[in-house]
């Protein structure tokens, strides 16, 4: 449990801090060049479900980090630009995998 506690806390900090410093920037490169993004996906597969739940909260550009970890690309070329729909594909793909991210809420 102290190591599941760690990963939250962990990932909590470094996506408050991502949103903060990349708030209002309208170039998605620099989003997901930003260093806590990247040492977030360096957290690897562990924070799967944080990050779908963080979709469904309040959705944001997680999907180039969820694409790092899982290999897999769940959105279709007519939702590209499109948060919401962009966010539904992950969150589908995770229920389909049977993850689930209610429990860190």
């Amino acid at each position: 449990m102290k190591k599941e506690q760690s990963i939250v806390q962990k990932f909590e900090a470094l996506a408050s801090e991502w949103e903060l410093e990349v708030a209002g920037c309208s170039f998605v490169v620099e989003k997901y060049n930003h260093p806590a993004y990247q040492q977030i996906i360096e957290m690897g597969p562990a924070v799967i479900p944080l990050l779908l739940r963080e979709l469904e909260i309040r959705p944001n550009h997680w999907f180039e980090a969820l694409r790092a970890i899982t290999g897999a690309n769940t959105i279709q070329p007519e939702q590209r630009g499109r948060i919401k729909q962009m966010a539904q594909a992950w969150l589908n793909w995770g229920r389909e995998r049977g993850y689930q991210w209610k429990a860190f809420n």
